[in-house]
């Protein structure tokens, strides 16, 4: 359950799915699961408190992802959860190298650890950055089966909320939350020149000077809406628990992190106890932690490179693209949904033809 690089070690489980029945004319689908961050893992937010088997007490989770397809959970990049490196240099410095690793990941899982997913019609799912990584990861797997150098079905790729648009989330923000009455005019202006300055510094790849922008920007928010809450616009700080932007790093929101829970036990507890027990293969002296710094900051001066043209060279190569978001989030918006369908380069009659909700 460990990939080993030069000095490092990537981490994954694959979960195979007591309801699986497979056809010659429909194979029994497998999905691959990315979380956000960067930095955070999906061997313990994704499986335990989204779409695994079980909660983090352990219990069976009535409705689970496990009954319509194998799971493959991955601490990616390396840095994450149980993925290490022997030295911090060998973290990813580039969303490029995440989705390298990644896909030689993959041709050593068909060939010597998973062989039945020659056969089984792979579904890459990322989540906000695990989105953006998804789309990156999809096309150096997709560009391998077409050279022959791995051999495997990209049955899709999904952006759950993902984070290929750094730019128009940005201009998004001051007219979606003052049309649900979280800012008023007096800050509504200031929100758009600073999301604008966004775009104009992505424009110019100043993608450092962009990300000091958007973190303003978020603060600017956090200041005047009364803290509302980034994931879900109708709570702020003062009714729930789930942090509002922790601008900084976002991803140091409490729902992201080792204090997350959905029972009487942390997702840290259930990881650093039971896994390591039940896996005996991850060093003694090890603990394991939800949320990576380290790689949140090596991968700093690609967080705001769009994934556009990803997504453009997945349809091209005419994999299915599902795209979806929450209702009620800022910071991934859900609006933009309609917005992407036209940055795509899609012909009209393509666009007209997509099945969309």
């Amino acid at each position: 359950m460990v990939h080993h690089f030069a000095e490092a070690h990537m981490f994954w489980w694959h979960i195979r799915s007591p309801q699986r029945v497979s056809f010659p004319m429909k194979p029994w689908p497998t999905i691959l699961w990315l979380q956000g961050g960067p930095g955070q893992s999906g061997i313990g937010h994704g499986n335990f408190l989204e779409i695994g088997p079980l909660d983090v007490d352990l219990n069976p989770r009535n409705s689970t992802w496990l009954q319509k397809a194998d799971l493959i959970f991955v601490d990616n990049p390396v840095g994450v959860g149980f993925s290490y490196v022997d030295d911090l240099n060998a973290l990813a410095k580039t969303d490029l190298q995440a989705a390298k690793d990644m896909t030689e990941l993959l041709k050593e899982l068909v060939v010597e650890e998973i062989p039945t997913l020659q056969s089984s019609p792979l579904f890459l799912v990322g989540e906000s950055y695990g989105g953006k990584l998804a789309a990156k990861i999809g096309v150096y797997v997709a560009r391998a089966i077409r050279a022959g150098t791995l051999k495997l079905t990209l049955g899709g790729v999904v952006l759950g909320d993902s984070w290929i648009s750094p730019d128009d989330y940005a201009l998004s923000y001051p007219w979606l939350l003052e049309g649900v009455s979280r800012l008023d005019d007096n800050v509504v202006g200031k929100a758009i020149m600073m999301a604008v300055t966004v775009k104009q510094q992505m424009a110019a790849a100043q993608f450092v000077a962009a990300y000091s922008t958007w973190v303003d920007l978020l603060d600017l928010i956090d200041s005047k809406s009364g803290s509302v809450n980034m994931e879900n616009f109708m709570l702020d700080t003062t009714v729930s628990s789930v942090s509002s932007n922790s601008a900084a790093r976002p991803l140091l929101s409490p729902s992201h992190s080792q204090t997350a829970k959905n029972g009487s036990n942390t997702v840290s507890d259930t990881v650093n106890g039971f896994l390591k027990k039940k896996f005996k293969i991850i060093p003694k002296d090890f603990i394991w932690q939800e949320v990576s710094l380290r790689v949140f900051d090596a991968l700093a001066n690609d967080f705001m490179k769009p994934a556009i043209n990803e997504v453009d060279e997945l349809l091209a190569y005419g994999v299915n693209v599902t795209v979806y978001n929450g209702q009620v989030q800022s910071e991934d918006i859900s609006p933009l949904l309609q917005i992407f369908t036209c940055i795509f380069c899609w012909r009209m009659s393509r666009f007209k033809d997509t099945w969309q909700i």
